[in-house]
């Protein structure tokens, strides 16, 4: 019994790949939900090929998106998926044992791949990737499988960009969990300049989430970010990397500054479409 959430916008490039991996996932009878808003391509269409329920909504935005497919979910656990990630065969099952043992929400390990990328782009999360941050926290996956008592720590999503790091903040340490047998692939920038946009957007929602919090707006305390990280936790650590330091730190800082620019109105999303590589799901014929 599982509700696989899946926010939408413009994905017809991956979203037929994505469900069919979610069906090799899950059992026949789950319940699988496509909330396609804001899209002018065939991102409905080819879910509702697939078997997804879907709902089809004018507006974009993922927070609306995610309310929206909250709204008609009827099992738990609540799996929210991104459109362009490939769920492992065993990864829904995974996860809900890790509820079944007691962990309000869980997730998969995630490896970057940085195949074919810029140079810069590859230093950046050779660092990166090694973060603690990355090991206790719920985001920079893409799924994200949250327990029924889990769900019900919050009321809806806010109409911010920062989803992951919401949920992130819902539940301490000990209520988390990460799978180490299921392995997410999550698709690197394929240039520096995405890279920078990815993160001008990451720094733009998290900021935006933390004064919300400081206001009470949001009534949970989300995490700080740990500025030295990097160096501590990392570098020290890994001697090997101090060259990949050098872009790391300049990409980060020109992010930051990027980032305290005013924002464009964008529906919300900030999502990295260099990514969005075009597949099979594009014609809507089942893998």
């Amino acid at each position: 019994m599982v509700s696989v959430v899946i926010a939408a916008h413009n994905e017809e490039g991956v979203i037929g790949a994505c469900l069919d991996a979610v069906r090799r996932s899950v059992e026949a009878d789950a319940e699988i939900i496509v909330s396609a808003n804001g899209c002018t391509d065939r991102t409905a269409e080819i879910a509702r090929d697939r078997g997804a329920l879907v709902i089809d909504r004018p507006e974009a935005g993922k927070p609306g998106a995610l309310n929206a497919a909250d709204g008609v979910a009827t099992r738990f656990p609540r799996v929210y998926l991104d459109a362009d990630i490939l769920v492992p065969a065993d990864g829904v099952r995974a996860l809900a044992e890790l509820l079944d043992a007691g962990a309000l929400a869980a997730v998969p390990r995630r490896r970057v791949d940085t195949s074919g990328r810029p140079l810069t782009v590859k230093a950046y999360f050779a660092i990166n990737e090694r973060l603690p941050v990355f090991r206790d926290g719920l985001f920079g996956r893409g799924m994200i499988a949250v327990s029924e008592t889990g769900r019900w720590r919050f009321d809806a999503f806010p109409a911010m960009i920062a989803d992951d790091l919401f949920l992130d903040s819902q539940f301490s340490a000990a209520e988390k969990a990460e799978a180490d047998d299921v392995e997410v692939v999550v698709e690197a920038p394929r240039t520096t300049n995405a890279l920078l946009n990815r993160l001008v957007r990451v720094r733009r929602g998290n900021a935006e989430m933390r004064s919300a919090s400081a206001t009470g707006e949001v009534e949970v305390a989300i995490r700080e970010s740990d500025r030295w990280s990097w160096l501590r936790d990392v570098v020290l650590r890994h001697p090997h990397l101090v060259f990949a330091a050098i872009p790391y730190v300049i990409i980060t800082l020109t992010a930051a500054r990027r980032a305290r620019r005013p924002a464009a109105i964008d529906g919300g999303w900030g999502r990295d479409d260099s990514t969005r590589v075009a597949t099979s799901a594009q014609d809507g014929a089942p893998a």
